[in-house]
Formats: structure tokens, sequence, C-alpha cells
């Protein structure tokens, strides 16, 4: 009994993490029609924030070495302004383009930004330590849980809800609810769209700046493509979660997390490296049962 409820609290903790990758994917897809996967590199650039440009494979901390307020202040202040940088001078310029070339302009993004952390950290993957005292597992109830599966629970649970409140109860959350139901109307009845669509993308990189620690405490390593396949699971969670809702978004997450986890622990020993095969089977199945997705929302047009 106690190893299954180790594998639940694994594949929760799992799916936390691609819940909130999803989330940032769907509120600019909600607003934009844009699958922004630039969203991979804004996790990348985060992370590498934590430590000074050097060839080294053991850096020396930059914004790693701040008091942990101030570290992850700093950590998501870059990745905001990052994506309202990518905002403002990659996608607002084509916002009345059709899809493919929004998409197009996405990947562009994506290469150029993986090209500069490149140029200005090389490609060789670096090792760095933060929040090391939560590798140590707390025993709740005979099971043992990393705090940093508590750490990446909790903060999911609280953004989760600080989000539905958000777009609740606030001005520019109904206005991005709005646009996200019907981006046209909501523009013609005085919706501020430049505010709204600048508001999705820095939400988007603040939940992105936030994977990017819980990455990098969890792996202790640094990547240029540490992002990607996070981004990829987070997609894949918004396709069958239903493209435009947030709450599918993260009940996705949570399905892909879930899933991937079962197999990781349950697959035959030899079966365990086709794991991933075994996931994107399992959204193939999912998108041919239900192909609008797991929660459809009423607005099916393309807008913007």
């Amino acid at each position: 009994m106690a190893n299954i409820v180790q594998v639940l609290v694994d594949a929760i903790a799992l799916g936390s993490l691609y819940a909130l990758v999803a989330l940032a994917i769907g509120l600019v897809f909600g607003v934009m029609r844009l699958v922004n996967f630039a969203q991979a590199d804004y996790i990348t650039i985060g992370a590498y924030a934590l430590v000074v440009p050097t060839a080294s494979v053991t850096p020396p901390l930059l914004l790693g070495a701040l008091p942990a307020a101030l570290m992850i202040g700093g950590v998501l202040f870059v990745v905001v302004v990052l994506a309202l940088l990518t905002e403002r001078v990659a996608f607002r310029p084509l916002r009345n383009s059709n899809p493919s070339t929004l998409l197009i302009s996405s990947f562009a993004v994506s290469y150029f930004l993986q090209n500069l952390v490149m140029l200005i950290h090389t490609g060789r993957p670096k090792s760095v330590g933060i929040g090391q005292s939560l590798a140590n597992a707390v025993e709740i109830g005979g099971v043992r849980v990393p705090g940093v599966q508590l750490l990446t629970m909790g903060v999911t649970a609280g953004l989760l809800v600080a989000l539905v409140l958000f777009l609740k109860k606030t001005p520019l959350g109904i206005q991005m609810r709005a646009a996200a139901e019907n981006f046209q109307m909501a523009r013609l009845l005085g919706m501020p769209a430049n505010r709204v669509i600048a508001l999705a993308f820095a939400i988007s990189g603040l939940l992105s700046g936030v994977v990017s620690l819980l990455l990098t405490i969890q792996t202790g390593t640094l990547d240029l493509r540490m992002g990607l396949m996070p981004v990829v699971y987070g997609f894949f969670a918004t396709v069958i979660g239903g493209m435009g809702s947030l709450p599918g978004a993260a009940l996705g997450g949570f399905l892909v997390g879930v899933a991937s986890v079962l197999l990781q622990t349950y697959l035959p020993a030899d079966l365990r490296p086709f794991r991933d095969a075994g996931v994107f089977t399992l959204v193939i199945l999912i998108l041919l049962v239900r192909p609008q997705g797991l929660i459809v929302t009423s607005a099916a047009k393309e807008r913007v």
C-alpha cells in the first residue's frame, strides 16, 4: 500500500510541473491562438540566469547566490521581461497574420534564444546547486516524500488558486476570459488588446520562471534543451485537455504526469526506455475518443 501511495505522490508531483507548463501555453493560446514553443527557452533562460556566464561546468552563482527571496524574484523578473520582450518584438507586429505565420515566428524566436544562450554560456551542460536542503525526504504516514516534491505540489496548488481568483475577481482577469471566448467581440466592446495580450505573456513568463526554478532544484543541472521536454509534455497536456481551456490544460498536465510515472514504475525494465512512446500513445487514444479535448470551450474559431 505504501508503495502505491509513493507512486501516486511521485505522479502528482510530476503532473504539477506539467500542469504549470500547460497553463503557460494555454494562457497565450487562449487570447492569441498561438502555440508559443519559445516557452521552452523561457524556462532555459530562467535557469541560466542563476549562474555567471562561463565555459566551466561548475559555474559560480549569479542570481543563485542571492538570498532565496531575491533569487526567486530575480529569476521571475528575468523571464517575465523576456516574455514581454518577445511579445512586443516578435509577435505583436504579426498579430493580424494567420496562425501558421505566428507558429513559424515562435520557432524562430526559440532558435534565436537557444543560440543566444549557447553564445553566452556555451553549449556544455552545467552543474548548479540551489535548494539542496529540499532534497531531504519527509516521512508522512510511512511514505517518504522529497521536500522538492512537496514544494512543487504546494506551489502548483497556490498558483492554481491565485490564477482562478485573478481570472474571476479582477477586471483584467475578466477581460482575459472575455478575450479567450471571443477576442474580436471583446476588442469591439473596448477591451485593451495590447494590455491583455501582454498580461497573458507576462503570466506565462511567470509560470515558466517558476518551472525553471523547480526543474533546477530537482535536477541540479543546466542544459540548453532543459525546457524542451516539459514544454512538449505541456503542449500534449493542453491538447488533450482542450485547446483554449485552462482547467483542461491543468487536468491534462496532471494526467500526462500520472501516466508517465505509472509507465516508468510498472513497465518491464526492458520497456522503460520507451515510456515516452507509451505516453504519446495515450495522447493519441484520448484524441481519437475526444478529438476536441476533455474540456471543451465555446470558443472554437480562430481569432486575433
